[in-house]
């Protein structure tokens, strides 16, 4: 599939989505924000895509907002209707696709590319990756679910800080917070996050898409309501083809070989 902004490449049951401006440090056009949901879209429409891998090329993952001199000199730079437009159907359809995505955090990885970041189900992050919410540094707010996501991972009290500061976080700072799941050396991310990806793609792929809509809707419900949706959740993974086979599995003493089905 071709794109000017972002690279798309699938391999073994896994897709690769690579933002692709290095020398912008993959600061987000409006043209790349279309392509990255194009992708999703598309991965989520491909059967034989069953995990999704979202990376950066050259030293940065992702810059965030590409800024120009037209914002600055614009009354109304209508960043609102950015967002709703662009980087909102984005982030939704991150958390929606029901397939595990993850984001291989290989450098400065500021602003809006932090929530995209957030947007995944998981991070592993390079040795060498950054943290920063720079919005406070031009007079703006987190956006693109960056509230949503960054207290629950971190914490109202630090995420209140990295906001309000802009300062600078560090791949070990990130991993000891909970910001990123794992840190890597840099020469290895990928390695690291193609074998985890590959694992997900011959896992139960409908338990783990029933799994996102269970966390999901726990962001909103309170436990009577949670308990309710999960054996609704539970009844619909008893039926999969995944479910026969990992009991087998389980009885014949062999290793499940799930089809995502």
């Amino acid at each position: 599939m071709a794109y000017k902004c972002i690279r798309y490449e699938i391999r073994d049951g896994v897709a690769t989505v690579t933002l692709n401006r290095p020398e912008a440090l993959n600061s987000l056009t409006d043209e790349m924000k279309g392509e990255l949901l194009d992708a999703f879209k598309a991965a989520e429409r491909d059967e034989a895509v069953r995990a999704v891998v979202l990376t950066g090329e050259g030293r940065g993952f992702c810059a965030g907002e590409a800024l120009n001199e037209n914002l600055a000199k614009a009354d109304d730079p209508r960043l609102g209707e950015t967002l709703r437009n662009f980087y909102n159907p984005l982030i939704e359809k991150m958390r929606t696709i029901e397939k595990p995505v993850i984001a291989a955090v290989n450098g400065t990885c500021a602003g809006a590319g932090v929530s995209l970041a957030l947007a995944a189900d998981l991070r592993l992050a390079s040795d060498k990756a950054s943290f920063i919410e720079a919005f406070v540094k031009i007079g703006l707010v987190p956006d693109a679910g960056g509230t949503f996501f960054l207290p629950r991972l971190v914490g109202l009290g630090k995420a209140l800080e990295m906001c309000m500061t802009g300062d600078k976080v560090d791949a070990a700072e990130a991993e000891k917070i909970g910001l990123v799941n794992r840190v890597v050396p840099h020469d290895r991310l990928m390695e690291e996050t193609q074998k985890l990806a590959a694992a997900f793609a011959k896992a139960p792929t409908r338990a783990i898409g029933l799994m996102k809509r269970a966390f999901n809707r726990s962001f909103r419900s309170p436990l009577d309501e949670q308990l309710g949706y999960e054996a609704d959740l539970q009844s619909i993974a008893s039926r999969t083809a995944d479910f026969r086979e990992g009991v087998k599995a389980f009885l014949e003493k062999r290793p499940a070989i799930f089809q995502g089905k």
